[in-house]
């Protein structure tokens, strides 16, 4: 373990992923601040955050910070100090004096301007986008809006899911800040400052994004799918409101069941396809409800073509 430098500021799976590349590095943290242990799963039970449970492994002191910008709180992050905190995903906002007080470098996986935000990896997949990345920025006031002093960028792959790609950009941008925290030892960050030109802005994900429209076309519905999984998981409603979940789907191909009508299921040969606006997609693993996620052939010989809602 190297000598411990400064504070990193983090909560989720991504922010785990940048903090054991730094803490491999010379610019170690000394001290990790991450948000309270909460419920989840469906027992409900208390878990601590991805970042608080890499931490632990690491040997590193943790906070468990409900308000950062609470005067204890603060002043123990002061107390370490260092030239950089570095902060990721860490889900709560940085307010004066702290911002001021302790300069930051966020590190922030999109290509900024666009996707400034709390989901810039799921809205980059639903949009279509052939290629996003990382910046690592200097935190201010304004959401995401701040000097750049990486940015590298990276090919969306076609079959590419939030989870691949959330993890490929997690390493990219553990190096990133590294590089980062390197350069600024020396006095060589070069910032960029932001225009708004290309500005996308990439809000939370709503509970009604996740179900899946007939209405749309093939490829923005695959994206969809893509972008939610496996996090937050895509759904179909059927009859009497039940759900199927999707997590995993391609496009059936140019002409194939053109007349399956949109929200129509049909199977052939133990595959299952799903009608759109404009061609029909094939539902490769699903979820029933309560269940685990399944291969969609051993769903049709367990339970049947399922019947969506109208």
């Amino acid at each position: 373990m190297t000598v411990g430098q400064g504070v990193f500021l983090g909560t989720s799976d991504f922010a785990a992923t940048v903090l054991r590349r730094l803490a491999g590095s010379e610019h170690c943290p000394e001290l990790v601040v991450t948000l309270p242990d909460r419920k989840r799963g469906r027992g409900r039970k208390l878990q601590s955050s991805p970042v608080a449970d890499a931490a632990e492994e690491l040997g590193i002191e943790v906070v468990k910070s409900a308000n950062v910008n609470a005067d204890e709180d603060r002043e123990r992050i002061l107390a370490v100090g260092g030239e950089w905190a570095s902060i990721c995903a860490f889900g709560q906002i940085i307010k004066e004096p702290l911002l001021s007080e302790l300069p930051m470098l966020n590190v922030h996986p999109s290509l900024l301007p666009r996707w400034r935000g709390a989901a810039p990896i799921e809205r980059a997949v639903m949009a279509g986008d052939q290629e996003t990345g990382v910046c690592v920025m200097k935190l201010v006031a304004g959401l995401d809006s701040g000097p750049v002093a990486q940015r590298r960028s990276v090919p969306i792959e076609t079959e590419e899911n939030y989870e691949q790609l959330s993890g490929r950009l997690a390493e990219l941008g553990g190096e990133m800040l590294v590089e980062a925290l390197e350069l600024s030892g020396e006095g060589g960050i070069e910032w960029v400052e932001q225009t708004d030109e290309g500005l996308t802005y990439a809000g939370k994900i709503e509970s009604s994004e996740r179900r899946i429209d007939p209405g749309m076309a093939v490829c923005p519905v695959n994206d969809l799918i893509r972008a939610f999984t496996p996090h937050i998981g895509a759904f179909i409603e059927l009859e009497g409101g039940e759900r199927l979940g999707v997590r995993k789907a391609s496009p059936a191909g140019e002409g194939l069941f053109a007349d399956l009508a949109a929200g129509s299921f049909t199977e052939q040969e133990g595959r299952l396809f799903f009608g759109c606006c404009d061609g029909a997609l094939e539902l490769q693993t699903v979820q029933p409800a309560g269940g685990k996620p399944m291969d969609a052939g051993d769903y049709l010989r367990g339970r049947g073509l399922p019947a969506a809602s109208t």
